[in-house]
């Protein structure tokens, strides 16, 4: 079934056009990776999918329902969840400290605004989302303590711990070691039994590991669509992207 679909979205800025009339439709359970050059639109396109920046037109669908107007904070309760390209965590707080911020927030999720979360269920899914992408160890730690690479796997745990239907990465693998791409790779495949993921991504390899379809953008437009095999064989996305 079709999940998430945009409609002609478009956002300018100024007199610049970032994304012009992008049409995408995303099935439940897919992993779709959306690949460009730098400056292509997509961090602008999944960021109008979150809520965090405003159309300038066009519609967004999610469920069969217009979110186009909807609150990023109204998303996130919907189960539509971004992990940023600049890593944004509290570096203040401990790893665990972190993740509990967004367990509070799902375990809050249709409960009374005065209902405190039982503590033995919020540190079982603390617990449960620090140990899915390596961290349990360090839990204690405080984040800005963490190398950049796990600091962004730190951010795809509070992610995980929001319980998203869709989960949106953007350049989640920067920073990482060979080895924890590896384990990244495995841990996005977990995911995706039970989440439909969008995935922004450079590393080639890691695209056409883990992608179902990918989507890529040129010049904030649609440029192709297809299975990784019918995307490298492509002459225009050699052209524009992979310098050939």
């Amino acid at each position: 079934m079709t999940f998430l679909t945009t409609q002609a979205l478009t956002r300018s800025f100024g007199g610049i056009q970032a994304v012009t009339g992008v049409d995408l439709d995303l099935r439940q359970g897919e992993i779709r990776a959306i690949i460009g050059p730098n400056g292509a639109g997509k961090t602008t396109f999944v960021s109008m999918i979150s809520g965090r920046v405003e159309p300038s037109s066009g519609a967004i669908l999610f469920e069969g329902e217009d979110i186009t107007a909807l609150r990023p904070w109204d998303r996130v309760l919907r189960g539509i969840v971004y992990t940023f390209q600049i890593t944004s965590v509290f570096r203040n707080l401990s790893c665990f400290d972190n993740v509990a911020l967004s367990v509070q927030r799902s375990l809050s999720k249709g409960r009374a605004i005065w209902h405190r979360p039982d503590p033995i269920e919020v540190q079982a899914a603390v617990d449960s989302a620090l140990s899915r992408v390596g961290l349990l160890t360090r839990s204690a730690e405080l984040a800005g303590e963490l190398s950049y690479g796990h600091q962004r796997l730190l951010e795809v745990a509070m992610g995980l711990a929001l319980q998203p239907k869709l989960l949106i990465l953007d350049e989640p693998t920067q920073g990482l070691s060979e080895q924890e791409i590896a384990d990244f790779c495995r841990l996005v495949k977990e995911i995706s039994a039970g989440a439909t993921i969008l995935l922004i991504e450079h590393n080639m390899d890691v695209v056409m590991e883990l992608s179902h379809r990918i989507t890529v953008m040129n010049n904030g437009a649609l440029l192709a669509e297809g299975s990784p095999d019918e995307i490298m064989a492509n002459l225009d996305v050699q052209r524009a992207y992979l310098g050939t």
